[in-house]
């Protein structure tokens, strides 16, 4: 099993509860709603988001499964597994994402998200494999971030 870990970093004027009340906690909620053509709908088929809950989430192409491990509202951590559907192959066994937003002097966010693929024998995934990735995460974080900016009394 090979094992590829990497870090992202991103940064946003919105405070560190707003985007994680929006992009964590109610994100079964508000994800479908800001991204109707992409997002279906997202359940949870075990547990009530906490950790040890299995969400999928279903898009117009197909699903995700994501196994959460930990959810903390004070310190603004979560960490889930993507264990079935989409990105998940015979050459990958699981992406496990570690996010935690803290807070910048100018009373914004820093958003840091450690990601770790895990997968099955020597398969090595392609640069341009890992930048979509990367871009895909960063969409929905700006999606979230631009509706916060548009709905000030959203999440305070």
């Amino acid at each position: 099993m090979g094992v590829l870990t990497y870090t992202d970093e991103h940064t946003s004027t919105i405070s560190p509860s707003r985007i994680f009340n929006a992009s964590i906690i109610d994100s079964h909620i508000l994800m479908p709603k800001l991204l109707p053509n992409a997002i279906k709908s997202v359940e949870f088929i075990k547990g009530d988001g906490g950790a040890g809950s299995i969400k999928q989430i279903n898009f117009a192409g197909g699903f995700v499964k994501h196994q959460i491990d930990e959810v903390d509202e004070k310190t603004f951590t979560y960490k889930y597994s993507l264990i079935e559907g989409m990105g998940i192959s015979d050459k990958i066994e699981k992406v496990s994402y570690d996010i935690k937003f803290e807070g910048s002097p100018d009373n914004g966010t820093i958003a840091k998200m450690t990601t770790t693929i895990y997968t099955h024998g020597d398969f090595e995934l392609k640069e341009e494999e890992l930048k979509a990735g990367k871009e895909k995460v960063l969409g929905l974080y700006k999606v979230v971030e631009a509706y916060l900016l548009k709905n000030p009394d959203a999440y305070v």
